[in-house]
């Protein structure tokens, strides 16, 4: 079977509809045997998958094997696929239950520490040359800020590029409600960025 070309840019608006409409197709190929497919299918959307777990885990170290989880799970369910939401927002919502599912198995084990530090595993995983985040750290030293419902409904909406109701899809909550979590996180986010912005009064010696 003949497998879309992957796409070579990672930008908002068209393309991101086009590689929604690229990996949808992949999902589907896969699902009916097509080698090729199921590699495209990986390769285009494992960095995604990535980001997200990674915002959403607590521990940095558990990043690579969660990514690996969420593949292994959804390529295990490629059957039940029917393509009605796109294959992104479909493999996110399998990565959000596999961190829910290593929070549980975590929280039946001793530990020995509990360090939450997302920022360090999404620093390492985000791509580079990404509009936006050329002061990378600033900006996840601001998301840091923001309670963890809005945090995930920003990164979805405004850094992944999920439409609204696909975000809604994967937190598993109402539209409204993801809309009213992004309008907050602008917010915060705005505000402390004019924090940050506003220059320090002047003393004056003498």
């Amino acid at each position: 079977m003949m497998t879309p070309a992957l796409p070579t840019s990672r930008h908002k608006g068209a393309t991101t509809t086009a590689l929604d409409e690229s990996t949808t197709a992949w999902a589907l190929a896969a699902r009916g045997g097509d080698a090729d497919a199921v590699d495209h299918f990986v390769r285009a959307l494992h960095r995604d998958v990535q980001r997200y777990v990674a915002h959403l885990c607590a521990d940095p170290q558990a990043v690579d094997d969660l990514a690996q989880d969420t593949f292994l799970r959804a390529l295990g369910s490629l059957h039940r696929f029917e393509g009605r939401s796109s294959a992104r927002a479909w493999l996110l919502s399998i990565a959000r239950r596999a961190v829910i599912d290593s929070y549980r198995y975590a929280a039946a084990r001793p530990r020995l520490a509990d360090v939450p530090d997302w920022r360090t595993a999404v620093e390492l995983a985000q791509p580079q040359g990404l509009p936006g985040f050329d002061d990378g750290i600033v900006l996840l030293d601001l998301l840091a800020a923001l309670p963890q419902e809005r945090r995930e409904a920003f990164v979805l909406t405004q850094l992944l590029g999920l439409p609204y109701a696909e975000a809604a899809e994967v937190s598993d909550c109402p539209v409204g409600t993801v809309r009213s979590r992004v309008a907050r996180a602008r917010a915060t986010l705005t505000h402390l960025l004019d924090e940050a912005d506003r220059p320090e009064p002047a003393v004056l010696v003498g």
